[in-house]
């Protein structure tokens, strides 16, 4: 594979820094401090065509793969949105992936073409308080019910639930069986209502990520199409488990933006401030941690091209997929605390951005699925070690 970007990346990328370049530190220190949703960042996303770029261009998309919505991911998360602000547009990306895949016609143009303008939110209903980890133990169950479906249950952490117009949903069809924990899974993404009695959506206080709400949704009752299932019923976690190389991919590149941005900062911080005589950039104790964290991202930033090429390609990126984000999202923290160690004291200052990239860089090292989850995938199917869950 070739590393260099194309041309068609390169101009991507530019476009992408210009649309961000609007909306700089200041304003997602307001938003984070305010816990208010960044609509005027998303809405100017949507007015430039970029909530459909991996939806195909018949239903009003751009048609692109993996690496150029991995690109995209990083240049936000770089801009200093950080992970409020790919949370915000990711969702569109990659949410939809199982009904571009999987759905059948009418249900294509039913949802594609309003989320590919940017006219609906969409969020995901996957994680479960009593699962976790764990898919197999989701209990929302999904009972059928003539032409719909009536669910009932709990989601929990969905990201952008007070604002969303649609839900990809995983819930239960059937009970689990002893030699097939996964089956009796289906995939729904249908109209989310949150004016239905049925419905019940509470936000989550939370570290980071003020700008992008995470929630605990409850359903009691609620009723869904039977057009809204994904594919076959029982099937859904088997479609879902298609994507998730992808979205490791594009939480590792959201993690080496988060880290180069920090990485900036410190240094654009330490050229400037004297300490003793002389710019605190040219003492190596803060100079070469910094550099240490630019090589380690550069690496990282590699991994991600490498995933996301194979993946576009249709190889297996199983390997590279999980080990970009287990690096890159231990990089990045690591990167943002050298960042507010460089600061001194005022890199626990707001003003100076670096506390709030460090508190966003946590959620990569936990979700979407933990680097400990992470390593043994790698310890089981890269090292051949016994399985130890």
């Amino acid at each position: 594979m070739d590393f260099e970007l194309t041309a068609e990346q390169r101009l991507i990328r530019d476009q992408i820094r210009q649309l961000c370049a609007d909306f700089g530190d200041e304003y997602w220190r307001e938003k984070d401090a305010n816990h208010e949703f960044a609509w005027e960042f998303f809405e100017t996303f949507a007015e430039d065509g970029w909530c459909g770029v991996t939806i195909p261009e018949e239903y009003g998309g751009h048609g692109y793969g993996v690496q150029e919505a991995a690109l995209i991911q990083q240049e936000i998360a770089r801009s200093g949105a950080a992970m409020a602000g790919t949370s915000i547009t990711s969702h569109h990306v990659f949410s939809a992936a199982p009904l571009v895949e999987y759905g059948d016609e009418a249900h294509k143009k039913r949802y594609l073409p309003d989320i590919a303008a940017g006219d609906v939110m969409v969020c995901t209903g996957v994680t479960e308080p009593n699962a976790g980890t764990d898919t197999s133990r989701i209990e929302t169950f999904a009972e059928r019910d003539g032409d719909d479906y009536v669910v009932t249950g709990q989601k929990i952490w969905t990201s952008k639930a007070q604002e969303a117009d649609v839900i990809m949903l995983l819930a239960r069809t059937a009970e689990a069986t002893p030699d097939d924990r996964f089956g009796g899974l289906s995939l729904f993404f249908t109209e989310f209502d949150r004016d239905d009695d049925a419905l019940d959506v509470s936000e989550i206080p939370k570290a980071g990520r003020g700008a992008s709400d995470s929630n605990e949704v409850w359903f009691d009752g609620y009723r869904i199409p039977v057009e809204d299932r994904i594919g076959e019923e029982g099937k859904g976690f088997r479609y879902l488990l298609t994507f998730a190389n992808s979205e490791r991919i594009s939480i590792a590149a959201n993690a080496v933006g988060i880290g180069q941005a920090a990485l900036q900062k410190a240094a654009d911080y330490a050229r400037q401030r004297e300490v003793f005589g002389n710019a605190i950039g040219s003492y190596q104790a803060i100079s070469h941690p910094l550099a240490d964290s630019w090589s380690k991202l550069q690496q990282d930033e590699l991994m991600v091209r490498k995933a996301a090429w194979k993946y576009d390609n249709g190889d297996d990126a199983g390997a590279e997929a999980n080990a970009a984000k287990l690096r890159a999202s231990e990089d990045a923290i690591e990167a943002c605390e050298r960042a507010v160690r460089a600061h001194g004291g005022m890199g626990y200052a707001k003003e100076y951005d670096v506390e709030r990239y460090w508190r966003e860089s946590m959620i990569n090292v936990i979700a979407p699925v933990s680097n400990e989850m992470v390593k043994n995938f790698i310890a089981q199917h890269e090292l051949d070690l016994p399985r130890s869950y």
